[in-house]
């Protein structure tokens, strides 16, 4: 059954329906979805599909070359092309005057080893086609090549696209209905170990409790789930070990370049380069302070993949365990019960989401248009009197560069009331965002609710919500 992907498929209707030739272009990580988005969309369509693997120029045209004849001209043997201007000819007096798609997906493959490929689709898009009711989907996991090579003004194929889709994972709410009949926190959980992922949530049964679907994918030697970080990183990576290492750093929390090139002992420069191509294939991001986003000490690394984050903190420590055939012992005795703890910034940025998608449309009374965090330092009072300076951060900051107003919150994933102590300490911080924005809301996201201290509050800019709130 698909899911989701309301607006991609209503683009590319969009793109279909229009007369005359066209090109989309479909880009995103490894495991997002875009052959399943684009399989959905030609299923009733007359199709060229062709899916580039890395088996070089030749071997490519020679396969891709059957995929046209076997639409085309059926129960045709031995038609053979030398090169992909024939194949594409061939295209041209045979397609005749039906619309017809033609999708090269996984183009990066076929692309880097034929440099002339993308030129020539760039003639026959301008030339050749320029009368036909063709369209053409271009689609590639490596999100550089394709930014570059393919949608760059450097590129052949620059202004001949008629729109282009980068894929992204699921929020937390698509993410839910793959699995309808959860509870709300095992929704959230299930959007945590997935991280969104389109294949990752297709594994999830949604007969299964959640305890039993992580043991299962996880926590078993044959679980999809078991040795999927290797494999990702096997395909886009040759030195392994420096990459592991570096993801590795990350998801304990380690998330400054230098802090990162100290602990795994290599050069700034070194770390540098491969965290470009961990950004490049979507699996890390650079988390900017959101007042503050000019300056460069003020960068962090972060693993975009929370399925990553669930991995690198729980299997390798677990490996010895799951070979013996013990998963499910240790999930239970170790894993489960800081469960909470490790959704804790998967909540945050839930809420994020949450704000930022209300914000938009007004509903704090000004006009959010950017949501992020907010990192830096405070100086408190002790109890004796004394001045001491301490870290501080804000979970959400949405602002409204509109209004010069902030919306702010703060996120706890606990089997524990929100108490007064929090309250006070989001009002004392939100004054150190104040010299740009006035903080027009206060908001609060509990799993479990609040103290009976906030029954005798009356302010009308503090907002408590739950984890139930995020899915009305």
């Amino acid at each position: 059954m698909f899911i989701g992907r309301e607006r991609e498929l209503a683009s590319l209707k969009e793109f279909y329906d229009k007369e005359g030739i066209g090109m989309t272009v479909i880009y995103g990580r490894r495991r997002i979805g875009k052959s399943t988005l684009i399989a959905e969309f030609v299923k009733d369509k007359k199709t060229i599909f062709y899916t580039a693997t890395k088996v070089g120029k030749n071997r490519n045209l020679e396969l891709f070359s059957k995929q046209v004849t076997d639409l085309l001209m059926p129960g045709v043997e031995d038609i053979s092309f030398n090169t992909t201007e024939a194949v594409f000819d061939f295209i041209n007096k045979n397609m005749g005057d039906e619309k017809l798609i033609l999708v090269i997906d996984e183009l990066p493959y076929w692309a880097e080893k034929d440099d002339a490929l993308l030129s020539v689709l760039q003639k026959y898009i301008d030339r050749v086609w320029s009368d036909k009711n063709l369209k053409v989907i271009l689609c590639g996991s490596a999100l550089s090549f394709m930014e570059k090579k393919v949608l760059s003004e450097k590129s052949p194929l620059f202004g001949r696209r008629d729109s282009q889709i980068k894929l992204e994972a699921f929020n937390y709410l698509d993410a839910a209905k793959f699995v309808p009949d959860y509870s709300n926190e095992d929704k959230a959980v299930c959007y945590g170990i997935t991280g969104g992922v389109a294949k990752y949530l297709s594994m999830i049964d949604p007969e299964k409790s959640i305890d039993e679907n992580i043991i299962r994918l996880f926590f078993r030697t044959d679980g999809y789930l078991y040795d999927e970080t290797r494999n990702l990183l096997t395909q886009e990576f040759s030195d392994i070990s420096l990459v592991n290492n570096i993801v590795e750093q990350i998801a304990s929390g380690e998330n400054t370049l230098n802090t990162i090139a100290g602990k795994i002992r290599e050069k700034e420069q070194t770390v540098l380069y491969s965290l470009d191509k961990l950004i490049n294939v979507g699996l890390v991001e650079k988390k900017k302070c959101i007042t503050d986003e000019k300056n460069k000490k003020k960068t962090q690394y972060v693993l975009k993949d929370y399925m990553f984050k669930f991995w690198y903190e729980f299997i390798p420590k677990a490996t010895s365990v799951i070979e013996m055939g013990q998963g499910e012992l240790y999930y239970t005795k170790v894993v489960k019960p800081v469960l909470h703890s490790f959704m804790g910034s998967v909540f945050e940025e839930m809420c994020r989401y949450y704000t930022l998608m209300k914000g938009i449309t007004g509903e704090y009374g000004c006009f959010i248009t950017s949501v992020g965090t907010w990192w830096g330092i405070e100086k408190v009072t002790d109890k004796n009197g004394g001045i001491r300076t301490q870290s501080a951060d804000i979970d959400v900051v949405a602002l409204s560069e509109v209004d010069k107003k902030a919306v702010i919150g703060e996120c706890k994933f606990k089997n524990e009331k929100i108490d007064k102590g929090i309250y006070e300490t989001l009002i004392r911080r939100g004054k150190l965002i104040t010299a740009k924005y006035k903080v027009s809301k206060y908001i609060f996201f509990s799993l479990t609710g609040y103290t009976d201290w906030f029954e005798s509050l009356s302010e009308e800019d503090v907002l408590l919500l739950t984890l139930d709130s995020l899915y009305v």
